[in-house]
């Protein structure tokens, strides 16, 4: 009689702690989900190539699409070069399935859709420098290409966009 009380005891215990870590569990994949660096969206080149004219800065737009894990691993990347200080450029991402609206470097309103489908871009994830005038400054960063000196190679795409522009390094 005294083992069955026990073992009554021990599982409604168990069973709690169960309870408990299913929940801290179910909570896991929220956290993942609000954790996944972003950019900024792309909404009104027109506007941000004014402050690329007066700040001598290129734009680095990372064309991604929905479910696109590389486009993920660049985000990785460039996400935390889009927060330092000074900037080095702008980020922006534009999204090659998606109908957001947007206003393109010449100021006329169209589509992420548009603006991919008018660059002919049409593999994610691919970063494309550009100038305030939205001319593309160097060769694109097509996929994920050695994952390892990835970082590298959009540092190079920045660095020579900058001194494409004359802006101090």
């Amino acid at each position: 009689m005294l083992a069955t009380a026990y073992c009554r005891k021990a599982a409604s215990g168990l069973a709690r702690t169960a309870r408990r870590l299913a929940g801290i569990l179910a909570c896991v994949p929220l956290a993942l989900c609000a954790a996944q660096p972003a950019l900024p969206l792309a909404t009104d080149l027109a506007a941000d190539a004014q402050r690329m004219r007066a700040q001598r800065l290129p734009m680095v737009v990372l064309y991604s699409q929905t479910d696109c894990s590389y486009c993920e691993q660049a985000r990785i990347y460039l996400v935390p070069m889009s927060r330092s200080t000074p900037a080095s450029a702008l980020f922006r991402q534009v999204d090659l399935d998606s109908d957001a609206a947007l206003v393109d470097f010449a100021g006329r309103r169209t589509s992420h859709r548009e603006v991919a489908r008018s660059q002919k871009v049409g593999f994610t994830p691919t970063v494309v420098v550009y100038d305030a005038a939205g001319r593309e400054l160097g060769e694109r960063i097509v996929g994920m290409r050695l994952p390892d000196f990835y970082g590298q190679y959009i540092d190079n795409a920045i660095e020579a966009a900058r001194t494409t522009l004359g802006a101090a390094p």
